[in-house]
């Protein structure tokens, strides 16, 4: 089979969503001659709201390739949602589990049968302050090896604006009618790591490759400089995670009157504390 049927649950899903976004939204689609029309191939989307899934899936629905996302097992369990996921052929991720693999297998296995199987390499939204792509996993880059099928890097923007990620208020601004920007770029060429050993170095490369592509897609669209670096979120995670211990030792201190020490890593040499702890020793013995 050269390319998948759009089908009934697909149509179904397709009358239900596209007439409010028709309304609600306008539109700005652009590149759509870069999505093939035969055969196997992936799609990797940058995601920056809960509302960019109904975009671009509205877009490449338009071209007349429905793409296979890889979605949360949990969406597969729930009532209508549920039945709309399963029928319309979605992959199901179980994260953090031995059957995590099965959905790269399934993945391969649709792509191989003339399918489209879209990814956010991301893996969730974007923590960048200015939502621009961060780094991302290498499900995509694995897959990519995989099956040598095309990469097709596609930017959108637009939903972000009427449902900012992560806000705690004002989750959903649809005045004035916001536009729905989605574009994609011609392939991304890897044929220079088909005959290499898929390492984590090689697959690194890969998916900064495929973020890279994507990116300069977004750029095009926003009309602005990327940033030079993709924002790393474990960096951040570890950062966080830092302060937080910084700000536990501060307040136990505070609470025990004790002075705070700088952490292990970022701490003086033992002499220089030393000779703090004697200076204050010496300013104590003055004020008597």
């Amino acid at each position: 089979m050269s390319r998948r049927r759009i089908g009934f649950w697909y149509r179904l899903a397709a009358v239900i969503c596209k007439p409010p976004l028709l309304v609600l939204f306008k539109r700005d689609w652009r590149g759509m001659e870069h999505i093939p029309t035969d055969g196997g191939f992936i799609t990797a989307v940058n995601h920056n709201s809960y509302l960019d899934p109904l975009s671009y899936a509205h877009y490449q629905y338009n071209t007349g390739r429905v793409p296979r996302f890889l979605a949360k097992a949990g969406l597969f369990k729930s009532g209508f949602v549920g039945m709309v996921m399963r029928g319309t052929g979605q992959i199901p991720v179980y994260r953090e589990t031995t059957d995590a693999a099965n959905a790269f297998r399934a993945a391969v296995n649709a792509i191989e049968k003339g399918e489209c199987v879209a990814f956010y390499p991301e893996g969730t939204l974007t923590r960048d302050p200015n939502l621009w792509p961060m780094q991302g996993k290498t499900g995509a880059a694995r897959v990519a090896l995989l099956t040598k099928a095309p990469v097709i890097p596609v930017a959108q923007w637009g939903a972000n604006e009427a449902m900012p990620p992560y806000a705690k208020e004002n989750k959903l601004q649809l005045l004035p009618r916001k536009t729905l920007r989605v574009k994609a770029g011609p392939p991304v060429d890897l044929s220079e790591f088909y005959d290499r050993e898929p390492t984590a170095e090689v697959l690194r490369a890969v998916t900064e490759k495929i973020m890279a592509a994507i990116t300069a897609e977004l750029a095009g669209i926003r009309g602005e400089t990327a940033p030079a670096e993709p924002f790393d979120y474990r960096k951040e995670i570890a950062r966080e995670r830092r302060a937080a211990r910084e700000a536990a030792r501060a307040a136990q201190a505070a609470a025990t009157g004790d002075a705070v020490l700088e952490p292990a890593e970022s701490a003086a040499p033992a002499a220089s504390a030393h000779t703090t702890r004697s200076t204050r020793q010496a300013q104590e013995d003055e004020g008597k």
